[in-house]
């Protein structure tokens, strides 16, 4: 008999032939939903599974892993051709869409996909920007198992970013390299500052908890927020989206600059503000193999109620608001699905009022299909944990197995 899951439990999306009636037209792969219960909690009802709930982990990590049939309570709406929430076609060398059969289909949607977030961003700066790697430690302390040094780099001519760099203590006689992780705040008062433990926020304290587990850490301020101001108009951006996308990548130039890290292989993880950004710099910088976000994200059709004025100011993507309403150039499906396949693991809690949890099922749902195709499905994952709009250490120590599972 089916039983009712229990949203305190984790959602997963995988392949799953059982399933693909059940996710849209028929491509590739398609998306299923299996859930693994980590608590017992009573919470509203997501899905229905006609078999017995498995406790043997948080991440399913492979597609053979059955929990037996999946009915989704939650359908995708149809979507019309050539929707930005529709990741089943391409567009051909007319710009008639085509239906996406092959991975080479993909690839030249997802020239589409990053030309129009840069019709919204501005486009990606070229190496003009690209000025040598610079760094200045401002201070440096003692923290036990790391350092941790307040810096400045260089991102380009006329402008220095704000972060903090974490450096385990192990690494520092330069006898062992370490994997750099990029750790992105989210909106706060404190920036930069709530990531290594020093804004009275322990759920967004990833990187102090990252760089006890053997990682390099950057941590980088985002434009228009706490200590880091930077004049966009004259530095040339159309969106502070765009700019935080630039410092970041200039961030990893800098990480690669260092013996002690790995180079070209790179995670990014961030909360809230810092969870879109994330995924914005990895969808342009291939560096990043694997890239964790949290409460960062729904369709743009589906955030309050379709009014995406939120989105619109000059430290987001102004240029949103030159589109009609639910008419937007790129969506969250895209952002994500150009990031096949390379891992990426999503966290969307229930009780999150910002960006809502059943959109982002259904963009996941949409993204598998994509992972399919590349034959990896079990690269991409997206949760759901019974809280809001939170990091909660449940879930952040899921993402960093995943980042252990990626990296090393």
């Amino acid at each position: 008999m089916p039983i009712a899951l229990m949203l305190a439990g984790v959602a997963i999306l995988r392949s799953d032939s059982s399933t693909s009636a059940q996710a849209g037209p028929a491509w590739g792969n398609m998306a299923g939903v299996c859930w693994e219960q980590r608590q017992s909690e009573t919470c509203a009802r997501a899905v229905e599974i006609s078999s017995k709930t498995s406790t043997t982990g948080v991440v399913a990590t492979n597609a053979g892993q059955s929990m037996g049939k999946v009915r989704h309570a939650v359908q995708p709406p149809a979507v019309r051709e050539q929707s930005h929430q529709d990741l089943g076609w391409y567009p051909d060398r007319s710009g008639l869409p085509r239906p996406v059969k092959s991975v080479s289909d993909w690839k030249r949607r997802r020239q589409a996909i990053l030309s129009a977030m840069q019709r919204v961003m501005g486009a990606v700066p070229g190496p003009e920007k690209r000025c040598r790697v610079r760094c200045e430690v401002i201070e440096e302390v003692d923290c036990g198992d790391y350092v941790r040094r307040d810096i400045r780099y260089a991102a380009e001519p006329g402008d220095w970013v704000p972060a903090y760099l974490l450096i385990p203590k192990t690494t520092l006689d330069g006898r062992a390299r370490c994997y750099g992780v990029l750790c992105l705040h989210q909106t706060h008062p404190a920036g930069r500052r709530v990531v290594v433990g020093l804004g009275q926020s322990p759920d967004d304290e990833y990187g102090v908890e990252l760089v006890k587990r053997g990682y390099v850490c950057l941590a980088p301020a985002y434009p228009l927020l706490a200590d880091y101001h930077p004049p966009l108009g004259e530095l040339g951006y159309q969106s502070g989206v765009m700019k935080a996308v630039w410092n970041n990548m200039r961030g990893l130039d800098l990480l690669e600059s260092m013996p002690l890290v790995v180079r070209g292989r790179f995670g990014a993880i961030g909360h809230s503000l810092g969870g879109h950004t994330s995924l914005f710099t990895a969808a342009f910088d291939p560096r990043i193999k694997v890239v964790v976000s949290s409460c960062g994200f729904d369709s743009f059709i589906d955030y309050m109620g379709g009014d995406i004025q939120g989105w619109t100011g000059i430290r987001y993507m102004p240029r949103l608001a030159e589109y009609p309403r639910g008419e937007p150039p790129f969506d969250f499906h895209e952002v994500l699905g150009s990031l096949a396949p390379r891992w990426c693991l999503v966290s969307a809690p229930v009780g999150d009022t910002n960006f809502r949890w059943a959109s982002v099922a259904r963009i996941g749902r949409e993204v598998t299909r994509v992972y399919g195709l590349h034959g990896c499905a079990e690269r991409f994952c997206v949760l759901h944990p019974n809280c809001g709009h939170r990091f909660p250490p449940e879930i952040r120590e899921t993402a960093y197995q995943w980042l252990d599972k990626a990296l090393r």
